[in-house]
């Protein structure tokens, strides 16, 4: 443990600089920061979004629902750089008032219709298509408590540890155990429902698996913040079965690229407005 301390002030401020990583880009306020219209193609949907583990969900969503035969489900998929401040435009704060990636418009009825938030996102689409997502109630309940898990657990996973471990200026050994420890015992969350089930909810395959797959199936395939050593990832056997199986879904494989703008570059599909795009 450091023998450094900090006294917090009476008054909190800003330092624009202390943030490490994403220090440009995180702000106290919410609003635009400047003028940008955000294009609009020719397809029903149009999603606005990177590939983060959160823009995975949305893409990985569309193409399942292209996958099972669904071509009312054909999407344009526009790249938001957050490191350059995109989400902080105009125009996509017009569609997210909370500037976060991703967002989505549905522009197949008489309006466009806006809608933000990853999980929001699959359950407006598993709603719309009826598709991923349990018919009867009892099922549905147990859809929709496994997605709204991962909606609240994520966070400690993501600006939690993966902020401190990889991400901040400085490594600090109580942060770091804080919330490697709390991400060891979501993990062990699922693996023991996942013991019992194929997929999260049961036999199967709905958009509770779709949201948590990018974030803990990424993480114990070594796809998130290089820290399946350090978690120890290899333990969570059912985890493990559990992702790989998702990981090899055509959807999920397709999903994955879209809007991608880093790693090597026949991964990368920086926009998606056909399947061509993504079959190179």
């Amino acid at each position: 443990m450091s023998d450094d301390s900090y006294t917090p002030p009476r008054v909190w401020t800003w330092d624009a600089e202390s943030g490490g990583k994403f220090a440009k880009i995180n702000r106290p306020i919410a609003g635009p920061t400047h003028d940008r219209e955000l294009p609009v193609g020719e397809h029903p949907f149009q999603v606005y979004s990177l590939a983060t583990p959160n823009g995975v969900k949305v893409t990985v969503m569309f193409e399942e629902l292209l996958a099972a035969g669904i071509s009312e489900a054909e999407y344009d998929a526009w790249l938001i750089n957050i490191e350059e401040g995109q989400q902080f435009g105009s125009g996509f704060v017009d569609i997210n008032p909370n500037s976060k990636i991703p967002a989505m418009v549905d522009r197949s009825g008489d309006q466009p219709v806006r809608v933000f938030e990853s999980g929001a996102i699959l359950m407006y689409l598993a709603d719309k298509f009826d598709r991923f997502l349990p018919r009867d109630l009892a099922g549905r309940g147990e859809c929709y408590s496994w997605l709204m898990w991962q909606m609240g657990s994520a966070p400690f996973l993501g600006g939690g540890f993966g902020h401190f471990y990889a991400y901040a200026p400085e490594k600090w050994e109580y942060p770091i155990n804080r919330y490697a420890m709390e991400v060891k015992r979501q993990l062990d969350v699922l693996d023991r429902n996942l013991s019992e089930r194929r997929f999260l909810c049961g036999d199967d395959y709905t958009i509770a698996d779709i949201a948590t797959f990018p974030w803990y199936g990424a993480l114990v395939m070594g796809k998130l913040y290089e820290a399946g050593e350090f978690l120890d990832v290899t333990s969570y056997t059912h985890v493990l079965r559990w992702a790989r199986e998702i990981f090899e879904r055509p959807g999920v494989v397709r999903g994955r690229r879209v809007n991608r703008a880093w790693g090597p570059e026949e991964d990368q599909v920086h926009e998606r407005h056909s399947a061509s795009d993504l079959d190179r």
